[in-house]
């Protein structure tokens, strides 16, 4: 059984439709959760349904405050931190040719450079404990490429070749680090895609339905536990 009683978690991008199952299943196996986003009103509305989470308005894209924030979670959690689940991320979809610098490193300095700056700053804390569990969230874009994405594709694989070389790095000091990659999940992304679309997506799954944010959260879950002590540097892939 998956038992997550006295770990203390910090969860980013938590107001998004993955995020949001993210903190519920981690919640649901007892964890102690700090959720992280930039909606003020959904992060209420974290605090009202889980009395026992605590939420910080932070943009990961602040770099030079990624420290502090990483100091702050961990006073909050008086000095230990078992997991990070790096979640949060943005798309700023053009074809290649269209593509302006900036669309391109906006997504590539929140994606890919802020996930490798919150694993760094959560390692140096998590040395001291002698324990730590890091799942980074990619995407199935970022292993088969799309039109429109090619800044997001390369973000989302960057993420894998990090993961992997930093599961390398702190493999002997029994922090593990993992990625899970979602397919086409259900969110409000996904209710946008007008049905004949939505169809075609479809019928190129195997499994002919999209996911939902269960199914993410899971294997968030599982990578996050001691069920999971013997993974490191690797990606489950949730796409159906």
């Amino acid at each position: 059984m998956i038992n997550l009683e006295k770990r203390n978690i910090f969860v980013t991008g938590a107001t998004g439709g993955i995020g949001g199952s993210i903190i519920e299943t981690l919640n649901q196996y007892g964890a102690n959760i700090i959720a992280s986003g930039t909606n003020e009103e959904k992060l209420n509305t974290i605090k009202s349904k889980y009395k026992n989470i605590k939420t910080i308005n932070f943009n990961i894209s602040n770099h030079k405050k990624i420290d502090s924030l990483v100091e702050e979670v961990s006073d909050s959690f008086n000095g230990k931190i078992d997991g990070l689940i790096n979640n949060a991320g943005v798309n700023n979809d053009n074809l290649s040719l269209r593509m302006s610098l900036d669309e391109w490193q906006k997504v590539i300095d929140i994606n890919l450079t802020s996930t490798f700056l919150l694993s760094k700053f959560f390692i140096k804390k998590m040395l001291k404990n002698k324990y730590g569990k890091i799942v980074n969230i990619t995407s199935i874009v970022g292993h088969t490429g799309n039109i429109g994405q090619s800044n997001y594709a390369a973000s989302k694989s960057g993420i894998v070749g990090m993961t992997k070389s930093l599961a390398i790095e702190y493999a002997k000091k029994n922090i593990t680090l993992n990625c899970v990659s979602p397919g086409f999940i259900q969110s409000r992304m996904t209710d946008n895609i007008i049905e004949s679309v939505k169809a075609v997506l479809t019928s190129r799954i195997p499994m002919a339905r999209l996911g939902n944010g269960e199914d993410v959260a899971n294997s968030v879950a599982f990578l996050s536990s001691d069920q999971a002590s013997y993974i490191t540097g690797e990606t489950i892939h949730v796409n159906g």
